[in-house]
């Protein structure tokens, strides 16, 4: 016999992010349309009970007020959005954190609803993630707490943290699958239309996504030459003879526009083509790692695990499994 109702709350404040709410219940909503047993019980929940503008101007009507929040629960989940340092500065909403955590199975966050947590005391001496582009502001706020900007999803004990937006389904369908196994977890993916499921230690960003070309000419070509010449000698030496200046001068150039080492960045390059190969290909490890320029197998798997925190052999697996999914 199934138990009693997983009780799930999830808390929101004014300007959330509207997609860091219902990432959450619509994969938890789908579980149980699908025949999670037993199934969860989704409310929404603010410090007064009243509706409340999202970032994007529409309004949600939540179910009831925080302090009417009583008894065990499952799972609390705090949404991000722009309002985020607002509601970290209401410490009723925080006082309710601290209380809701200490009853409920897990807590958790996505986006930058991270930064109620780690207001109310809930991340200290704890790995977390946030937005990427919040990190390095969080971890300035929040020094008891390790920032990795990296994961799409961190588990720390009972406690989670997700990064962006969307990094929430993947948080949610990683808790279905906690509570019914991964073929419950497939069929959400399905019902959802999404890709499943990417691994919480997945790169929430890949640098070509992460930003515009650089602004500084001789950079944003150096960086182009870099992509279409992967298999070639991209040492520091030749890439300083093509762009006609110093090593020393090419490096302080790589620093001050993309923040990173000549050497670093052709690696970080090279790691990221690898794994669009793995995920679209099946080209064997051999030819990917020649393809990308690593001189061998054992050093792309070894750039492939700095970058990923996986192994190539495991990242391919999983996204061939998405993809036949």
């Amino acid at each position: 016999m199934p138990g009693p109702p997983r009780q799930v709350v999830i808390v929101g404040f004014p300007d959330a992010e509207l997609l860091d709410v219902a990432c959450v219940s619509d994969a938890l909503d789908a579980a149980n349309r699908i025949g999670a047993r037993p199934p969860y019980t989704i409310r929404l929940a603010t410090v007064d009970g009243h509706p409340f503008r999202c970032q994007s101007g529409l309004t949600l009507t939540p179910h009831l007020r925080l302090d009417q929040v009583r008894g065990e629960l499952d799972t609390v989940i705090v949404a991000g959005g722009g309002g985020h340092t607002a509601a970290a500065r209401d410490e009723r909403l925080l006082e309710h954190l601290r209380r809701l955590s200490r009853t409920s199975r897990r807590t958790a966050s996505v986006c930058t609803g991270s930064t109620l947590l780690a207001a109310a005391g809930l991340l200290s001496g704890r790995r977390a993630t946030t937005h990427w582009a919040y990190a390095s502001r969080f971890a300035e706020k929040y020094p008891a707490v390790t920032v990795d900007p990296v994961p799409l999803f961190i588990r720390h004990g009972d406690v989670y943290t997700s990064a962006g937006v969307t990094s929430g389904l993947d948080l949610t369908l990683a808790f279905v699958e906690e509570d019914h196994g991964p073929a419950m977890a497939r069929e959400v993916a399905r019902a959802l239309v999404t890709y499943l499921q990417r691994p919480g230690n997945q790169a929430q960003v890949s640098m070509f996504l992460s930003g515009p070309p650089p602004e500084h000419g001789q950079v944003r070509d150096l960086a182009a030459y870099v992509s279409e010449h992967l298999a070639d000698d991209l040492g520091t030496p030749v890439l300083a003879r093509h762009a006609g200046i110093s090593t020393r001068q090419l490096t302080r150039l790589f620093d001050a526009h993309l923040g990173t080492t000549p050497g670093k960045y052709v690696r970080t390059v090279r790691a990221e083509h690898a794994a669009r190969l793995l995920s679209g290909t099946d080209l064997p490890l051999t030819a990917i790692a020649r393809h990308c320029g690593f001189g061998s197998t054992e050093t792309l798997r070894q750039a492939f695990l700095d970058h990923f925190d996986t192994p190539p052999s495991a990242y391919r697996r999983v996204h061939l499994r998405q993809a036949y999914s």
